[in-house]
């Protein structure tokens, strides 16, 4: 799992996701359909979720929201961004993360 800090301290809010924000935090994937990591990024994260109270995943198709991909600098899938309960992106990694990497980028965020 790759860090960036593109996008760091950006606000993203439903109205740009299509989903209403975790209470504590929200994981966002950026994923393609033919992206086979992306798949298990899904799993993993959605294990967390399952695990951590108030805590939401938010998967989003690159290829249908382009417009959000540019704008973010979102160049590789799977691309996960950790958000605040504010919905301020504090963490971001690309690539298919490990589970524990995922708690920790989550405790910035909680």
């Amino acid at each position: 799992m790759r860090e960036g800090t593109h996008g760091h301290g950006r606000m993203l809010g439903p109205d740009r996701l299509g989903a209403e924000l975790g209470e504590r935090a929200t994981l966002v994937q950026f994923s393609t359909a033919f992206c086979q990591p992306c798949r298990a990024t899904r799993r993993t994260l959605a294990d967390v979720t399952a695990m951590v109270d108030g805590v939401a995943h938010v998967e989003i198709d690159a290829e249908e929201h382009l417009a959000l991909v540019r704008d973010l600098g979102i160049t590789a899938t799977p691309t996960v961004l950790v958000l605040d309960a504010a919905g301020r992106v504090v963490r971001r990694a690309v690539g298919l993360p490990r589970r524990a990497d995922v708690i920790a980028a989550l405790g910035r965020a909680l």
